[in-house]
């Protein structure tokens, strides 16, 4: 008589890519943005400034695991390649956990572990990039305009983040070179925007089924305008960002316009992509408003430009495509009912309230408050969506 051996049964957390990478972004969105507002009230003390803390940990320990989850999802459909191997990004996912283990204890114990973390959550970088560039190479898609540039962004992820470890490494060097400011407004712009934006305008038409005609010089100039930003605000050349703002902020309008989406007849799982597409323009004018009154009032509105664009734009875009993404691979239909649609209107309350931080201590207003209850709304935030979605995401359960 014989015994079969028992099949394992299959992990569904790992089953696909954007599983664990969004469990990942989403967890340390709430870890990270809690130490960071203990730090910010100096009842933590961490092993590097707070600023860099902030800055580094939402950009590659949040963003960069959800696109990654979105990107390893996709890019092998925009190229037309095969998917990616489960053991691949799975020892991805281990590596990024590792890093972000590490890096979280450093941050606590010892700057040396701090950038030990680091170093292992770029290694993860390079090896999500290097896929990427393996795809693009092998798929047999004949036009690959839109990879191009998904994969450049990548790119200078890759730089950004090796910009933020030479940061700290300066301290056991002895150099003294600026190179904050560069790392942040190349990760920022030329990384987490631009990368935004160049999944937004292949996708949103494509979901819209829109029928405009592909501007093919859009992304490219759109491409140019961001690098002259990234390098006018890391050289603080107040006149040239903001006219720069407006440029991007007008051409982007026309364009978006041109593609003529059903803004107000779509259901919420649809019209909350055009809504983060639309903050775009919205963002860079009023980064343009926000950025002269700094110059002729002699004040600074405390990053007021870069949330409306983090948080207007990057999360409405990843919290809209997360969950579409997450109903969809897990054969449910992509639908927002009435509880999911209060959180898409939910992010642009977060909006708000972080402006509305950064006019109080431009203008001060004695709200110093408004801190405490901007960042409990980004806490609240990822914690209902991680909890409405956490169980399809680990579990492949049904809502």
């Amino acid at each position: 008589m014989k015994f079969q051996t028992p099949t394992k049964k299959e992990n569904y957390f790992l089953s696909q890519p954007h599983q664990p990478f969004f469990i990942l972004g989403i967890t340390n969105a709430l870890v990270m943005m809690l130490i960071f507002a203990l730090s910010y009230k100096n009842i933590l003390t961490l092993q590097t400034e707070s600023l860099n803390f902030h800055v580094y940990s939402l950009i590659f320990l949040v963003f960069t695991n959800v696109f990654t989850g979105f990107l390893f999802t996709t890019f092998p459909r925009f190229c037309q390649a095969e998917v990616i191997k489960k053991k691949y990004y799975a020892n991805i996912f281990y590596y990024s956990v590792l890093g972000s283990l590490v890096f979280l204890f450093g941050l606590f114990m010892s700057h040396a572990l701090m950038l030990g973390g680091m170093a292992i959550l770029f290694f993860a970088n390079i090896l999500i990039v290097f896929k990427l560039q393996d795809i693009y190479k092998t798929g047999i898609m004949p036009v690959k305009q839109d990879p191009f540039w998904i994969l450049t962004a990548m790119y200078f992820g890759l730089l950004g983040h090796f910009l933020f470890i030479e940061v700290e490494l300066q301290k056991y060097t002895g150099l003294n070179v600026e190179l904050l400011s560069i790392a942040i407004n190349i990760s920022f712009y030329m990384y987490l925007i631009f990368l935004g934006f160049s999944v937004a305008q292949r996708m949103v038409p494509f979901f819209s089924h829109s029928f405009a005609s592909k501007n093919e010089n859009f992304i490219k100039i759109i491409f140019v305008l961001f690098l002259l930003k990234s390098i006018s605000s890391a050289t603080d050349m107040k006149i040239i960002e903001i006219l720069t703002d407006l440029l991007l902020a007008v051409y982007m309008l026309i364009e978006f316009l041109r593609w003529k989406l059903p803004l107000f007849r779509s259901p919420a799982i649809l019209w909350v992509l055009h809504l983060a597409l639309f903050w775009l323009p919205t963002a860079l004018f009023l980064s343009a408003l926000s950025l002269a009154l700094e110059l002729f009032l002699n004040t600074s509105l405390y990053f007021f430009n870069i949330h409306l664009l983090a948080i207007g734009f990057l999360t409405t875009i990843l919290i809209g495509f997360g969950t579409r993404v997450t109903l969809g691979h897990s054969g449910q239909a992509p639908h927002a009912d009435t509880f999911v649609t209060n959180i898409f209107w939910f992010i642009q309350a977060v909006v708000v309230l972080r402006a509305l931080y950064s006019l109080n201590i431009a203008f001060e207003w004695g709200l110093n408050f408004l801190f405490d209850i901007s960042l409990s709304a980004w806490l609240f935030l990822f914690l209902v969506w991680g909890l409405r979605y956490g169980k399809v995401l680990m579990f492949g359960s049904k809502i």
